[in-house]
């Protein structure tokens, strides 16, 4: 049996900001991925996936997401 749990979260004003803050990175994170395979050869998604996500991962370190 499946069950659910809803609730609901208030958080003060330095909560919504770190919030706003770590959504808009993780949105630039997202869109620089993209931006990244889009302008690959569709074809060598496999060949190239590897160098993508080390270019993420270097996005990420320089901006303190881990």
């Amino acid at each position: 049996m499946n069950k659910g749990v809803k609730f609901r979260a208030y958080p003060n004003k330095e909560q919504q900001n770190l919030i706003k803050q770590s959504l808009g990175c993780c949105r630039l994170i997202y869109n620089k991925g993209l931006a990244i395979r889009s302008w690959e050869c569709p074809e060598c998604h496999t060949e190239h996936d590897r160098d993508t996500n080390a270019s993420i991962n270097i996005l990420k370190k320089g901006l303190g997401i881990t």
